[in-house]
């Protein structure tokens, strides 16, 4: 975020760097989670989120569950699908699970060099990839402490995770989205984290190998709940 010193204007456009030029991009992609359970019908669900777009999960520890993603560019589209589908029929029928309720947003960290492939089309297709069918979402907190440590240092912590999502990327086991949730989740968490891949074990070592991390061992407060799910549709434009 910067404010002119002059106008007095708030900029809140995503930033990034190409060719030594900073750019920005006043758009960003929301994703918000929701998990149910009940006699669910896929097929009917299906039906129902037909002009949806977003994604749905079979619950790994629900024999009764599923999880479902939207994706838009206005957030008032969640509210007429909260209006207009889940409050209906097969859903109204449904226990709405709210531990798993997550909302984020993307975001740029400053250095990428096309701002709308990052924002927008990339966490698309993770999502929409049919080799990615198995996902884990999360939403973290980070300890407060971590806020006031010097620019350099955060750099360096961030920079041990990031450089572990390019490998298990790197290999086509793991890819991640995260997403920025500051003032959108009511448990007062930072981010929400999807893991997404064709195998569910490479993302439990992605989880396993964080531990070690400086961030998640220092500077983590809480991690979780977990929703782990085996994709069955998806509906992406």
């Amino acid at each position: 975020m910067k404010i002119s010193e002059t106008t007095g204007q708030v900029d809140l456009s995503e930033k990034g760097l190409n060719q030594g030029q900073v750019i920005s991009l006043d758009r960003r992609l929301f994703m918000k989670f929701n998990a149910f359970s009940g006699q669910i019908d896929e097929k009917e669900i299906i039906k129902k989120c037909s002009e949806i777009n977003g994604a749905i999960y079979r619950d790994i520890n629900d024999p009764n569950g599923i999880g479902i993603l939207i994706l838009s560019e206005d957030p008032a589209e969640f509210i007429k699908i909260n209006q207009e589908v889940l409050s209906l029929p097969p859903f109204s029928d449904l226990e709405h699970k709210h531990e798993f309720d997550m909302l984020g947003r993307t975001y740029s960290i400053g250095y990428e060099n096309d701002l709308e492939e990052v924002l927008i089309n990339k966490p698309k297709n993770k999502i929409k990839d049919p080799n990615f069918k198995w996902c884990v979402w999360y939403p973290l907190r980070r300890e407060k402490k971590f806020y006031v440590l010097p620019a350099d240092k955060q750099k360096k912590i961030l920079g041990e995770h990031g450089n572990l999502a390019k490998r298990y990327g790197y290999a086509g086991l793991a890819v991640d989205i995260r997403l920025a949730c500051h003032g959108l989740d009511k448990q007062d968490n930072d981010f929400v984290i999807g893991l997404l891949g064709p195998d569910l074990h490479p993302l439990s070592a992605v989880v396993q190998e964080m531990r070690q991390t400086e961030q998640t061992a220092h500077y983590l407060e809480s991690l979780g709940p977990f929703f782990i799910g085996l994709k069955i549709w998806d509906n992406i434009s």
